[in-house]
């Protein structure tokens, strides 16, 4: 009897896991890869992250749901800049997880260009194609196609920031002009979509304590283009308000929402009060 020859599987996914974790913990947001053969999704809210950075209709449309999420919750206008900013905000905070959460949880740095990255901001959906990634000595995946392997844990923190680097500098051209800030302003924005980003999943992972140290070394402040440190602190009188010593940040910039509801500043906001910190986390505790 002749046995039909099986056939081949197709080869593990280096990130599927980690965005399979991400989606059990923070069902807000789905991810969809995308084999290196298929094409981007388009049309029906999807937005492709290249069509950002060109900053013309894609963009336009974009924003579009950030200014009438803002008159309706509001019952007020933002100015143009303000809705920029929330609209660079919303797009960067899961994004910027689609590289960091890999390389928490399993060591590896996926790279994502502009150009293999598209959000459906209405459903929460991410569509991703990862057709490189970097990985320490001794993984597994080191022998995936696309896996490139770096010698340490230094060397694999830098790949994190030049992946988000490379996907970010093409966003920003898009971004930059609509919110009128200087490239400080930006880059200072991103740092603190990838501090904040990670610092919030690992939290629901049960990993808090070990990311923020983590972080600290990946954004230690030197590194460039960011602006910023992770620059984690224990809030004073949180211990006693809350059970347990809470730790926080101060934000390297300002999203703004201040401009809508001046007396409801974001927890990490410089303008933000220690003791307001403190308040509003025992309230919630």
């Amino acid at each position: 009897m002749t046995v039909p020859a099986l056939l081949p599987s197709a080869p593990a996914s280096p990130v599927a896991a980690a965005y399979a974790r991400l989606g059990e913990v923070f069902t807000a947001l789905r991810v969809d890869e995308r084999a290196s053969d298929e094409g981007m999704p388009r049309g029906t809210g999807w937005v492709a992250s290249d069509a950002l950075g060109a900053g013309g209709d894609g963009l336009d449309a974009f924003l579009a749901w950030d200014d009438t999420q803002v008159r309706r919750d509001y019952g007020r206008p933002a100015r143009p800049d303000v809705v920029a900013s929330f609209g660079l905000h919303r797009y960067a905070w899961p994004v910027c997880l689609m590289v960091t959460l890999p390389w928490f949880l399993h060591r590896r740095v996926p790279r994502l260009p502009a150009r293999n990255v598209a959000f459906q901001r209405a459903l929460g959906r991410l569509a991703v194609r990862v057709e490189e990634f970097a990985c320490l000595p001794g993984d597994p995946a080191a022998a995936l196609p696309g896996a490139r392997v770096v010698a340490d844990e230094e060397a694999l923190r830098a790949e994190v920031r030049e992946a988000l680097a490379e996907h970010f500098e093409e966003v920003l051209a898009g971004f930059g002009p609509r919110m009128r800030r200087g490239r400080r302003a930006l880059w200072g924005m991103v740092t603190d979509e990838i501090v904040e980003g990670l610092w919030y999943v690992a939290a629901l992972l049960g990993e808090e304590r070990r990311a923020l140290a983590e972080l600290e070394r990946l954004m230690p402040g030197s590194a460039r283009p960011y602006v910023g440190a992770a620059g984690f602190r224990e809030l004073p009188g949180s211990a006693e308000a809350c059970g347990t010593a809470r730790s926080t940040r101060d934000r390297a910039t300002c999203c703004l929402f201040y401009t809508l509801r001046p007396e409801d500043t974001c927890l990490t906001c410089p303008r933000t009060a220690d003791a307001e910190r403190v308040r509003r986390l025992a309230a919630t505790a």
